[in-house]
């Protein structure tokens, strides 16, 4: 039987927490959902702790669009989630996306909680939420999702090194607004907190900005990195 839902996860070193992600999702297997995971080239037995809780495990180019594309290309599912490695999605996850595609969305995603000692990171997922309600931008920390049929017309996700997310967004919303779900995905502060929480959000703001203004993704890459 063809899946309503399909979950499309990019994953690139994530041994130490593969295995627990996919382990979450399992009652949304059972359900009919189907996982698929995305290895680009790990260096660690990621690709083995992932095959026991995945319908799918395949190895792709190195780079989350290239990652999410292939998955894609490999799914069945009507409607595409696309869930970062070290993102947790809400119990009913699968019931509010099909919802808000029957009630006649192309596209959306979650408001997102931060987790971390840091308090700040709740204002930086408040700013998260509210930026992409206005906007009509999500980011891969949301957990994005499209109709299979609306994705494939699009061409999926833009062959570049960062900022597919935006560029997809941007791409989708000259179709239709995206169904801003308030149940809340919870993904890892690790990316704030390991590179400095002030530092982090001037950095993301500053890319963005300079992605708008018209900078190739290619240089926003290495000043990411």
């Amino acid at each position: 039987m063809k899946a309503a839902l399909s979950i499309v996860i990019p994953a690139l070193n994530e041994a130490a927490g593969i295995a627990a992600s996919l382990q979450a999702l399992q009652t949304l297997r059972g359900r009919g959902v189907e996982l698929i995971l995305v290895d680009g080239g790990s260096a660690d037995d990621t690709v083995e702790r992932a095959r026991p809780w995945a319908d799918i495990v395949i190895t792709a180019a190195r780079g989350r669009a290239l990652q999410m594309n292939a998955g894609a290309a490999r799914s069945q599912g009507e409607v595409l989630l696309f869930l970062h490695a070290d993102t947790e999605l809400p119990p009913a996850a699968d019931q509010l996306i099909l919802s808000a595609i029957e009630a006649g969305a192309s596209w959306g995603r979650f408001d997102v909680h931060i987790s971390g000692a840091a308090r700040l990171l709740r204002v930086v997922a408040l700013m998260m939420n509210w930026r992409s309600r206005l906007s009509g931008i999500a980011t891969g920390d949301q957990a994005m999702f499209v109709r299979r049929e609306v994705f494939e017309r699009l061409g999926g996700f833009p062959a570049q090194p960062l900022m597919e997310d935006v560029e997809l967004s941007k791409r989708l919303g000259r179709l239709a607004r995206p169904a801003c779900l308030r149940a809340k995905v919870r993904t890892s502060g690790r990316r704030w907190e390991s590179r400095g929480l002030w530092r982090t959000i001037w950095l993301m703001w500053s890319l963005r900005w300079r992605y708008w203004r018209g900078e190739p993704a290619e240089s926003l890459a290495r000043a990411y990195r």
